[in-house]
């Protein structure tokens, strides 16, 4: 009965956008987030009040529930009255873990606000500073609530006014990367005890207090310390519950899709603002065309591939037509509902401003634009932070099964863009690239459990990326037929240009010829290089320098095919290039185009490629990852001993009363198995994580051994590729 006029409620708030708030939770692993989310839910009578903390609702994969960690971003929506007045709020919690950052940058680009949540005792840590830089690069606002405050009390026993010290430090500290990440928005979104922006509280025992909240129920910072001093937090929890203070906090201070959509569309969307679906969007308009940004797709038994999504315009139906525009394909909409969490609530049509779950878009992917304008500019491509830097191969183990095997790695690649998988012709074995060992055990466990299927992976490998270091002579390469020749070199690219194009501050086929010139020459190329970029590929660029050639325009698609299908695996070890300038300084084409087709001009391209770039004094770049630790001092040697043993380098070392934190960064590659041996070498006292650091440099004496590990690994020829033997 309760649960049907929840449900009643919501459907009638779904049409007031004034009234709704698109939120979500983040967190460094392990600092309250799913508990918190528990607790909201329970306040709003979505589950018991005895059960909340510790059923973990939003945890429902049978994964999460055994490792104890959130590993899919889920949404949930429910009612809050807040002044008289009843508010939707659509909640989405999200993962702390560095493996599945993917689902925090999806799940960003569906809400407006976030809660930032920090641990009283650790802080501010590395994964804060990741999940909170991509809520600000999504312009979502932040607020902000310090969970495990009882911890300061029990465990640390602190005195009233260090309490208070310690807690100011941490929003300062939050206040800080907001003015660095967005300097513009700093004063506006600055947090501040007074006004309510910062709550805190004990997401497990159920109780918050803010400053309003103090007014209202008298429950302060000195009540606080009595009632948990004498171990009575249930009375708190009576007298100042988490869930109001929590919601009032998000309803005063995150905006609404209607006051949200005026500046976010701007950010999300670089179509014409003026034109109809612009100006719905921007308005947050019900009437206007359908425009939906899917941010997650759901395997569900029942229904199939369920898209998850944010409507920012018009209102979805059954029976609608929508354009896929990344896919240029056409889908109709079965059913459109809402998520409670595990559970899927269907109804009759759903207005702009709302979290919406649909079935039937099965050509859509998480980042696809989906709409009822069939020439609709599709949103920004949703940028991911860090690179898969950690694969396996696996096999199915019955022969019979392959043909499933391959559906449910689509599926699963489908599901989540961070999962790369790759066939490997030559070897016939598939790979799967993710974030981190456990980014790949999780997918791997998923495979056997829900899909039934008995899967065989080796052991994790790295992926290297191959690069060169000085600049290479102009090298000549011929098509098999002879007609057509191209002059290459190959030199490092400036690693600012790369960054120009990786945060998407050129698009190369709708910047304008001055702005990207004025751009990429500060970024360090020359006048005429800037003015001669092609193309760029996952971290390479290509630039045509000659002068005046005849048919080099009809001919540039296939010359840049060439260029992408050396950048994809290099000449070394196969593996994907990365940080290369190739240019093209001359080129003698035949007159007759059908001299001039893909089969002679890739591979002359290719070939050209890879002879220049065994000139450039080509190496290896490996992944690298920041890894922060922290033990008890009289651990310490102990944890610089592992790390050390393992290439690690030790950045930092900071000491908080009898604790050390240590900052390192180490090879991916040396890694493996880092939990289970740093468990063992601090008797398990030690809190730990990681996040990705990019690439660096194999060291030089070290280079001839992985390119040969890689070879074998491959089944190429154990031996290096000399620029000759891409030469005909």
């Amino acid at each position: 009965m309760r649960a049907k006029k929840m449900i009643d409620k919501i459907k009638e708030l779904m049409y007031k956008p004034e009234r709704i708030r698109n939120m979500g939770i983040v967190a460094h692993i392990d600092h309250g987030k799913t508990t918190l989310s528990d607790n909201l839910l329970a306040g709003a009578g979505m589950i018991s009040e005895e059960l909340a903390g510790r059923q973990l609702y939003l945890d429902f994969d049978e994964q999460e529930r055994e490792r104890g960690i959130t590993i899919n971003a889920a949404s949930v929506s429910m009612v809050h009255e807040y002044k008289g007045k009843e508010y939707l709020i659509n909640l989405i919690d999200t993962p702390g873990h560095v493996d599945f950052g993917g689902e925090v940058t999806r799940a960003m680009r569906a809400v407006d606000g976030v809660i930032v949540v920090v641990d009283a005792v650790e802080g501010v840590m590395p994964q804060t500073e990741t999940v909170l830089r991509q809520a600000l690069r999504e312009n979502v606002k932040p607020v902000l609530f310090i969970n495990k405050v009882d911890r300061l009390i029990r465990e640390l026993e602190v005195t009233p006014e260090e309490m208070q010290k310690r807690l100011l430090k941490v929003i300062t500290e939050v206040n800080k990367l907001i003015k660095v990440m967005k300097p513009e928005k700093y004063n506006e979104w600055k947090l501040d005890v007074t006004n309510g922006s910062v709550a805190f509280g004990s997401a497990l025992y159920n109780w918050a207090v803010s400053v309003p909240s103090m007014k209202e129920t008298g429950v302060g910072f000195k009540e606080v310390y009595e009632y948990l001093q004498s171990d009575d937090w249930k009375t708190l929890a009576k007298k100042s519950p988490l869930h109001v203070v929590v919601l009032d906090m998000v309803v005063k201070h995150l905006p609404s899709p209607i006051e949200a959509q005026k500046e976010r569309i701007r950010t999300i969307w670089k179509g014409d603002i003026n034109s109809k679906v612009g100006q719905a969007m921007l308005n947050c308009d019900p009437k206007g065309p359908v425009a939906l940004m899917i941010t997650k797709i759901v395997a569900d038994p029942h229904a199939g591939e369920i898209a998850v999504g944010r409507l920012f315009s018009g209102t979805l139906k059954p029976g609608m037509d929508l354009y896929i525009i990344d896919r240029k394909t056409k889908n109709r909409v079965q059913t459109v509902g809402l998520f409670m969490g595990p559970k899927r609530v269907e109804v009759e049509e759903v207005p702009a401003g709302n979290i919406v779950a649909v079935v039937g878009l099965r050509d859509a992917a998480a980042g696809s634009t989906c709409t009822s304008v069939e020439d609709m500019e599709p949103f920004e491509s949703i940028q991911h932070f860090s690179e898969p830097v950690v694969t396996m191969a696996i096999e199915a183990k019955n022969p019979r099964d392959l043909p499933k095997l391959i559906e449910v790695l689509r599926k699963l690649a489908k599901e989540d863009p961070t999962l790369q998988v790759t066939l490997n012709e030559e070897t016939g074995e598939h790979l799967i690239s993710g974030m981190g060992e456990l980014h790949l055990e999780v997918k791997v466990e998923k495979i056997r459990r829900e899909y039934g299927l008995e899967v065989v992976t080796s052991p994790p490998i790295v992926v290297f990326r191959e690069t060169v270091t000085t600049t290479s002579p102009v090298v000549e390469g011929k098509s098999p037929n002879k007609h057509n020749r191209f002059y290459i070199v190959v030199e490092p690219c400036p690693p600012e240009v790369i960054r120009v194009f990786k945060e998407g501050l050129i698009d190369l086929r709708k910047t304008d010829k001055s702005t990207k010139r004025k751009i990429l020459t500060e970024a360090g190329l020359s006048g005429e290089e800037a003015a001669g970029v092609q193309e760029y590929f996952e971290g390479n660029i290509f630039v045509d320098v000659t002068k005046g050639l005849q048919y080099l325009n009809e001919t540039m698609e296939l010359i840049l095919e060439g260029f992408r299908d050396a950048m994809r695996a290099g000449p070394l070890a196969r593996e994907p290039c990365m940080g290369l300038k190739v240019k093209l300084v001359d080129a003698k084409l035949h007159e007759d185009a059908v001299h001039r087709g893909p089969a002679q001009v890739i591979p002359a391209v290719r070939s050209a490629i890879f002879a220049a770039m065994l000139q450039a004094k080509p190496t290896l770049l490996e992944p690298y990852q920041k890894v922060f630790i922290t033990v008890p001092q009289d651990m310490l040697g102990n944890v610089t001993r592992e790390l050390q043993g393992r290439r690690g380098q030790i950045l930092e070392i900071n000491t908080e009363g009898d604790m050390v934190t240590i900052v390192a960064k180490a090879p991916v590659k040396e890694m493996f198995g880092f939990a289970g041996a740093i468990r063992s070498a601090t008797s398990g006292k030690a809190i730990w994580s990681t996040e990705f650091a990019g690439f660096e440099p194999v060291p030089p004496n070290l280079v001839e051994e992985f390119i040969m590990e890689v070879r074998k690994r491959k089944g190429l020829k154990l031996e290096i590729p000399k620029p000759e033997d891409f030469l005909s």
